[in-house]
């Protein structure tokens, strides 16, 4: 029963656990203290190299053992650290105990004081909470959202050419291409994309406060704000905020879940015009014959991954809201309250991840159906009346506009007859004529981008 996932509170780890499972690398508390681990023991080989005093002994040859202890780190030693945090109460410390034993069992007790030397805990959980989520972004969240990407940019080359009724405010307007249509969302999505991956991979490192009270005190003559600089900067790959209270303030944090949420905006957008033209049949889906669309009536083909999509970035959009509203906001120079919503950071991107695939697995399966689009367009004439009174405006014809009015506005829109004749009745040159006639639902359709 601990195993299965219909036990699951969160559909997360139950339903959609398949979807997701790649995801425990980088939100899972495993990860998180995998990370920690790692993070302590790169500090202490850091410590080594500058040299402290009382590290002047230590055989850089041992650094290979202990990087060993994280990249072997297993799930026997995250329950020992498990272990450890029920007797201490305190996560990072049961971290820094677990690293003490490992270093009695490499032979290094004569170096134990210096593990976690001058931090706090959040010297540890603000490096590793960042490099977490860069490396998701880096490795699952960018290459899901180029697949997208890549997919739309196909789909909108095969329709590129394909003409379109267009409809503002619901009502037969001018004729668009849905291959451009798709190109909306492109650079779209784009343009958020590139915002996103330039929000920097900020971190905080710098001791109870901030200022390296205990790091100076202890060694005064070091340059720590350029051994932190070089560790978290050119070591650990993030950014460090060389300004802080206890904690990172997170504003760069924010920022990420903000682009994050403008991204699942455009794709909420996205969903909601396919799920249309699917119920204006206008996109079709394929059918497999051993799925059932409804309970009751047999005949149905549910725009479901659409639906399922649009559902799973609307929780992530709440989440990622709270995340940027509340992260940024502490008491003074530290409240507890950051630490227990980054815990969440996985969800609303999870929630994303399942989103986006159900979006991939939806445009596998539509086709056009071109043959109503093209009807729709025979029964529209009246879109061309905005190119005729345009045309007749540059011709200097008077109240051009007011003409095609009393024209379209009425109970029977006007047809390709009652438009030629109408062009027939103008006083215009013959070639403007032709030029108007020349003018269909088909081939109104802009400049071919």
């Amino acid at each position: 029963m601990e195993n299965n996932s219909l036990y699951r509170i969160s559909p997360i780890d139950g339903r959609y656990s398949d979807k997701v499972s790649e995801l425990t690398d980088y939100f899972s508390e495993f990860a998180l203290i995998r990370e920690r681990v790692r993070i302590e023991i790169e500090y202490f080989i850091s410590l080594c190299k500058i040299p402290l005093d009382s590290l002047r002994t230590f055989d850089s040859e041992k650094n290979s053992g202990l990087r060993r202890v994280y990249e072997q780190f297993s799930g026997t030693d995250a329950e020992r650290v498990k272990e450890l945090e029920r007797q201490t109460n305190h996560d990072v410390k049961a971290v820094e105990y677990f690293i003490r034993e490992k270093f009695h069992s490499l032979g290094l007790s004569d170096y134990t004081e210096f593990i976690h030397f001058g931090l706090t805990s959040q010297d540890i959980n603000n490096t590793a909470t960042p490099l977490l989520l860069k490396n998701f972004t880096e490795k699952v969240y960018n290459p899901l959202i180029h697949r997208l990407l890549t997919r739309l940019r196909e789909l909108a080359g095969q329709w590129k050419e394909v003409p379109m009724l267009a409809r503002t405010h619901g009502q037969p307007a001018t004729p668009t291409r849905m291959g451009k249509e798709l190109m909306v969302f492109v650079e779209r999505l784009e343009n958020q994309f590139q915002s996103l991956n330039s929000v920097p991979w900020s971190a905080k490192f710098g001791g109870a406060s901030g200022n390296f009270n205990a790091h100076h005190a202890a060694y005064p003559n070091v340059d720590w704000l350029a051994f932190a600089d070089q560790f978290v900067n050119v070591h650990l790959g993030l950014v460090r905020s060389r300004y802080t209270t206890q904690i990172e303030h997170y504003d760069h944090l924010a920022a990420y879940f903000d682009a994050v949420r403008r991204i699942n905006t455009i794709l909420i957008d996205l969903c909601r015009d396919v799920w249309s033209y699917i119920s204006m049949e206008y996109f079709r889906q394929k059918i497999n014959e051993d799925e059932v669309g409804s309970s009751a009536m047999p005949h149905k083909v549910n725009p479901i991954d659409f639906e399922n999509a649009e559902g799973n970035l609307g929780v992530s959009n709440a989440l990622c809201g709270h995340l940027s509203e509340k992260l940024p906001i502490s008491r003074l120079q530290r409240d507890l309250t950051d630490s227990t919503v980054l815990r969440n950071i996985g969800v609303p991107m999870a929630h994303t991840v399942i989103a986006v695939k159900s979006i991939l697995k939806g445009l596998e399966k539509l086709y056009l159906n071109e043959p109503l689009i093209y009807h729709d367009l025979e029964k529209n004439w009246i879109v061309v009346a905005e190119a005729i009174q345009t045309i007749l405006r540059r011709e200097g014809y008077p109240d051009a506009y007011e003409a095609l009015k009393k024209l379209t506005r009425t109970s029977k829109p006007p047809d390709k007859k009652s438009i030629e004749a109408f062009i027939d009745s103008l006083d215009v040159d013959e070639e403007v004529k032709k030029e108007l006639k020349r003018i269909t639902p088909f081939n109104y359709t802009g400049i071919m981008v």
